[in-house]
């Protein structure tokens, strides 16, 4: 079944591997370069790419060496991926990744901002190297919906740089699950407290983006009960039920598999439209398998998406097609190095 087509919003895709969305952190002032490029330009026979993150504004960039799409500069730069992805026959979207309270002032220029004044028990990526995430500047409730509309800003400016569509980044502790979530979030306004005001910026985001550009344009990636970046989910099972039940009917939802088996199976058959599983779940050793993914497209998934496999492995749908061994990572190279980019080749009979 992976390399059975399927017809996605508007897109009719070839196979139903998703390249998923990895920092690889190798953007230049903001910008991706030509070599980003040729990086997203050699994956381009997965059924669909998702880029790594993007922040939306400038506020936030969560980390070095990462790319925006809030400049005219970043969009013209963008649009060169975009080209060359399209050349290849691909399909891509943007990932639309707000750091919020993952974030650093030596990075970004600005404080960072979140729900609430309560730092991430986790470190931050700086140009000086890693350090204790700080405490980020409690949103107000008027700021709160300028930040949300930054998704749909940055949608409208993805698809004049030539993307199919957008993601936003509502998984592994940014922004938008901080909102979701019980600890980093403790307001007692409207966006917090019940599952009812935890959920809604979640869902005004989306808004956003879907009225900038369309809903078959739109994705959100999720982990349920992930706990990456110090993020905790009290009634977690309450809270996507209720999440997947107030977004409007956007192209998919992309799910990473940080909660068990039942429970996905529940968000599968609860959410009306394409539904994209990660089997790897949180960040791990290991690359996901052609197995994993047909064993979730057999349980109701509609497309499965890889990561750390496609570093090593640009040609991963001809591989799985020949049943080819694949290429292990050097995580060394994962982010940053010259090396470990765009010198994984294709299979050599």
């Amino acid at each position: 079944m992976l390399l059975t087509s399927y017809r996605l919003g508007n897109l009719t895709l070839p196979n139903r591997l998703v390249m998923a969305p990895m920092t690889r952190a190798r953007a230049v002032d903001g910008k991706p370069t030509a070599t980003t490029a040729t990086y997203y330009a050699q994956r381009a026979t997965a059924g669909l790419i998702v880029t790594e993150g993007v922040h939306p504004n400038a506020v936030g960039q969560a980390g070095p060496f990462m790319p925006g799409i809030h400049t005219d500069e970043e969009v013209e730069a963008w649009r060169v991926v975009t080209d060359a992805v399209h050349a290849n026959g691909g399909r891509i979207f943007a990932q639309l990744m707000h750091g919020g309270r993952i974030g650093h002032p030596d990075v970004a220029g600005h404080h960072p901002v979140g729900p609430s004044a309560i730092a991430a028990k986790s470190d931050v990526f700086t140009t000086a190297g890693i350090t204790p995430a700080p405490v980020p500047r409690a949103l107000t409730s008027a700021e709160v919906p300028g930040q949300a509309q930054a998704f749909g800003d940055a949608a409208r400016r993805a698809v004049e740089a030539g993307f199919d569509g957008v993601e936003l980044h509502g998984a592994n502790g940014y922004l938008i699950q901080q909102f979701l979530s019980s600890n980093a979030n403790q307001r007692t306004d409207s966006y917090g407290g019940s599952i009812t005001g935890r959920i809604r910026f979640a869902v005004e985001a989306v808004e956003a983006a879907v009225d900038a550009i369309g809903a078959d344009r739109v994705g959100i990636r999720l982990s349920p009960g992930g706990e990456v970046q110090d993020i905790v989910e009290s009634d977690m099972p309450q809270l996507y039920d209720a999440l997947l039940k107030a977004l409007p009917d956007i192209a998919y939802i992309h799910v990473l598999a940080t909660a068990d088996d039942e429970l996905l199976m529940e968000l599968r058959k609860a959410w009306p439209t394409a539904f994209i599983l990660n089997p790897g779940g949180q960040i791990g050793p290991h690359e996901g398998t052609r197995e994993q993914g047909e064993r979730w497209l057999a349980n109701g998934a509609d497309l499965i998406s890889y990561g750390r496999a496609y570093i090593g492995n640009p040609d991963l749908v001809e591989r799985f097609r020949l049943g080819l061994p694949l290429v292990p990572t050097n995580r060394e190279t994962w982010f940053q190095t010259e090396a470990g980019y765009v010198d994984y080749p294709s299979y050599q009979h």
